[in-house]
């Protein structure tokens, strides 16, 4: 078994940060930790992707001294998706960094439930 689990090491890792993150997520009341989780998540699927379009022995698809061959070149698709979800990421990220200082600024706390409590408080 754990033989199994070394020749797959960056899915494991994969799997163990996507679990960590997604428990972050889940039992954390701070919005800075819940962002964090979420970008660990988010780093283990690339990771996964990452893993699973990379093949041993093969080079990048940039075709030199004429070889033609596809068996000679990995798939550049999971490296484009990766690139594309990082910036999608990103962006994610500092949207929502900028959501929770307007919170922050308004209810003077980053506690998740105390801000719906607040919010409850503020329509009645």
């Amino acid at each position: 078994m754990w033989q199994l689990l070394y020749e797959n090491l960056e899915q494991t890792v994969a799997v163990i940060l996507f679990g960590i993150g997604f428990s972050i997520l889940l039992l954390q009341r701070n919005l800075i930790r819940k962002i964090i989780g979420l970008n660990i998540m988010d780093t283990a699927v690339y990771l996964f992707l990452a893993s699973m379009g990379y093949i041993s022995g093969r080079k990048a698809p940039i075709v030199v001294d004429g070889v033609t061959q596809t068996t000679a070149y990995i798939n550049p698709i999971p490296a484009g998706l990766v690139l594309t979800g990082i910036v999608v990421s990103v962006s994610f990220t500092g949207i929502m960094l900028a959501l929770t200082i307007r919170l922050y600024r308004r209810y003077h706390t980053l506690d998740i439930d105390e801000i719906a409590m607040l919010a409850r408080g503020e329509d009645a």
